[in-house]
């Protein structure tokens, strides 16, 4: 049983290419259907980790990747379809490879990075998954309207710019703080 949120974490990862042949396919209703488990297992695999203790080091990689993953491919093709606007998948895009490459440069240079999700992090990965959700509800049966899905752009877009600000400022402070390690 220990290994359950991360076998949950592969169930989300082979979602993602459902999720878009339905959404490239133009089956918005499978293709909502498909991400709202997806969306939802997530949040099953973290409450399992912590209310049990089943935390891994596989798992803390698998977590983070699968939501990305999902996130990003979900706005490409809902992009590439017009269906999200190119500057908002533009901003996602740039913050997930943003924060993918500053861990990644940290690790190389100063060690292990040790961390969670900041709580920006978490609103913002709720409003891009609320806002991917109601974009493919508006696309499969017409609510809700425009206007309200271009607010949801916008508020996505700040929340996105905050939470990628919040993360380099943490990775400066810390590497300006802590020497590098010997390779």
């Amino acid at each position: 049983m220990r290994h359950l949120p991360n076998l949950i974490c592969l169930f989300r990862l082979a979602l993602i290419w459902p999720v878009v042949s339905a959404l490239h396919a133009g089956n918005y209703r499978v293709a909502l259907a498909l991400f709202i488990i997806a969306a939802a297992s997530d949040g099953l695999d973290g409450y399992l980790a912590k209310r049990f203790g089943w935390t891994s080091e596989l798992g803390k990689f698998l977590d983070p990747l699968a939501d990305k993953l999902l996130i990003v491919a979900v706005f490409v093709e809902a992009a590439w379809l017009d269906l999200v606007p190119w500057w908002l998948t533009a901003a996602v895009v740039a913050r997930d490879v943003m924060i993918g490459l500053g861990a990644g440069i940290f690790r190389l240079w100063f060690g292990p990075l040790h961390g969670r999700p900041t709580r920006f992090s978490k609103i913002n990965t709720a409003a891009q998954l609320l806002y991917i959700m109601l974009v493919m509800l508006s696309a499969a049966f017409g609510v809700p309207p425009r206007e309200v899905l271009a607010a949801l752009a916008l508020l996505t877009l700040l929340t996105t710019i905050v939470s990628g600000a919040h993360y380099l400022q943490i990775f400066t402070r810390r590497a300006w703080t802590q020497p590098p390690h010997a390779a």
